[in-house]
């Protein structure tokens, strides 16, 4: 017997101890959330993101059916590809402005003329003034990596003056983000030389989720459905050809993945990870190879050698959820 969590009830404990304040407030979490079907696993995904919203975070779903997981800068390219960034730019730089007491005409007048125009200043005095701010609060913000500080950079200065880093700068560094990228070079004038891979990716996203908060958002939230780990391909098996199915060895490294996650709480701010998977994730290596069990880094990170079998912790790493349950206090003990 294995004590179990309402869903619902474990929402709420999510949005009460971790989203409410701990995470707009420099924190992180990585939790693994156990679900007995597919429907509940896409109905958990549903709820969490409705509250994630609800509390002002920027939402992510990704599935690693989809998406490489095994490899952190496949992760973030997925990420990158669920955010608009000319409307974070565009956040941060009238944000900066309204900090400044500089007036801020509405979005779909907001250029430099128009800017220069309401606060009385010469357009080269205010364009002086702008990249002033945008100099000591983005570009010397050292919380956030280097490369990720140029890209956010270029893409404030497009919304102010579309002409002055040029379209496509600003469509190329869309693209870099998202992994579309094909030849860097044309980021040259961007001060950005080499694409984001499996040694950048981490720090991008850490940045990413600095970056949300420091443009008015909660901050990130990232649902990680990892069941297909669990999946191997039979040959016979129909399946759509952007399906992907992992060996063994890249379910390790996508474990591996997830303990990096883990262990960088500590210098991740702004991020909540919930890792949703199914049953058999929980199970002992000869039950399913496939699971925690088959890599120990992981399986010690975050199994609980000591529990109570009737009452579940709620704010534990790793829950295992129920849509129902008969107890109070939402748990249960469940097979």
């Amino acid at each position: 017997m294995t004590a179990c969590v309402e869903t619902n009830y474990w929402l709420r404990i999510v949005r009460q101890e971790y989203l409410g304040d701990f995470v707009k407030s420099g924190g992180s979490a990585v939790k693994f959330a156990v679900t007995e079907t597919e429907e509940d696993r896409k109905a958990l995904v549903s709820d969490l993101r409705k509250v994630a919203e609800d509390e002002a975070y920027l939402f992510v779903a990704i599935d690693a059916a989809e998406t490489k997981v095994h490899m952190i800068d496949r992760v973030f390219n997925s990420v990158a590809r669920q955010v608009d960034w000319d409307d974070l730019a565009y956040s941060f730089l009238t944000a900066t402005l309204t900090e400044a007491r500089y007036t801020v005409p509405l979005r779909k007048d907001f250029n430099l003329d128009a800017l220069s125009a309401s606060n009385g200043l010469d357009v080269q005095e205010m364009r002086s003034a702008v990249y002033a701010r945008l100099r000591d609060r983005l570009f010397k913000d050292y919380a956030m990596t280097q490369e990720f500080r140029l890209a956010m950079l270029s893409l404030c200065r497009s919304q102010l003056d579309r002409g002055d880093v040029g379209q496509g700068v600003s469509d190329g560094i869309k693209q870099w983000l998202r992994g579309d990228l094909h030849l860097v070079s044309a980021l040259k004038h961007a001060r950005i030389f080499q694409k984001i891979g499996r040694h950048n990716g981490r720090d991008m996203l850490f940045s990413l989720a600095y970056w949300l908060r420091a443009c008015g958002r909660g901050g990130l939230v990232i649902s990680l459905d990892i069941s297909r780990f669990l999946q191997t391909r039979s040959k016979d098996q129909e399946e759509p050809t952007i399906s992907l199915f992992y060996s063994s060895p890249a379910v390790i490294d996508g474990y591996e993945v997830l303990r990096q996650f883990i262990d960088g709480t500590d210098e991740l701010q702004y991020c909540f990870i919930c890792v949703v998977v199914p049953v058999g994730f929980v199970l002992t290596k000869d039950e399913c190879p496939r699971g925690m069990g088959a890599y120990d880094a992981l399986r010690l990170r975050v199994s609980d050698d000591v529990s109570d079998r009737q009452c579940a912790n709620p704010l534990y790493s790793l829950v295992r959820l129920k849509r129902e349950v008969s107890q109070q206090g939402g748990t249960c003990s469940c097979k």
